[in-house]
């Protein structure tokens, strides 16, 4: 397969600015084991990264934002997901049909499944918020929740194993399609269907560039 254009390099954003950006669904997982057979032939590990959705249009629980995450989500590696600067994981909807054509396109299992929300191990799945719109120290705000855009997600083997093929890691690096951890400044409740108010920082260091670092890195690796 060739190398994936991304937003950032055909200069698009991919939605349209005037709808703005809403939360289509919150999703947690709990720590289960996970056979990474399709990145270590055999081998399991415990990880959450499997989320179910437990707030989305048609059902719009009140989920509580903690400091250290939503409640009732689990972490097992917090090199990766979890602590104070990853405390919460975003992930635009937009990516999902362009994640679906690779599975296909890989064999994977399951692959004619659409992929449901959570899939990418996100706990906020949004829509009309792409990476291409974000820098570090951004600020979301959904209802009364405070949020801080912290690093684009820097994806584990574990990504391969739930994508059900062996290039999923690497097709993240080439695409940008990674999604960003936030922190959490003000606590409270948030629902599926809320809109998402995007509050500029100091704009200094744009999740952009850091993909697009990343993403010469990944072509250079074999």
């Amino acid at each position: 397969m060739n190398d994936p254009i991304t937003y950032a390099e055909n200069g698009s954003s991919g939605h349209d600015d005037e709808k703005g950006a809403r939360l289509l669904s919150i999703n947690i997982g709990l720590c289960r084991t996970l056979d990474i057979g399709r990145a270590s032939e055999g081998l399991t590990v415990e990880s959450a990264i499997r989320k179910r959705s437990v707030s989305s249009a048609s059902e719009g629980a009140a989920i509580e934002v903690q400091k250290l995450g939503l409640a009732g989500d689990e972490h097992a590696d917090l090199s990766v997901h979890g602590g104070l600067d990853k405390a919460v994981y975003l992930y635009p909807f937009e990516h999902y049909p362009w994640w679906q054509q690779r599975r296909i396109e890989a064999d994977a299992p399951e692959a004619g499944k659409p992929l449901a929300f959570g899939s990418l191990g996100e706990n906020l799945t949004t829509q009309g918020l792409l990476e291409t719109d974000l820098w570090i120290g951004d600020t979301l705000l959904i209802g009364q929740v405070r949020l801080r855009v912290e690093a684009p997600r820097n994806p584990c083997f574990k990504l391969n194993a739930v994508m059900g093929y062996r290039k999923a890691v690497k097709h993240m690096y080439l695409s940008g399609f990674a999604g960003v951890y936030l922190s959490v400044l003000q606590t409270g409740f948030i629902r599926a269907g809320a809109r998402i108010e995007l509050v500029p920082g100091s704009r200094q260091e744009s999740v952009s560039n850091i993909l697009a670092w990343r993403r010469a890195r990944a072509h250079r690796e074999p």
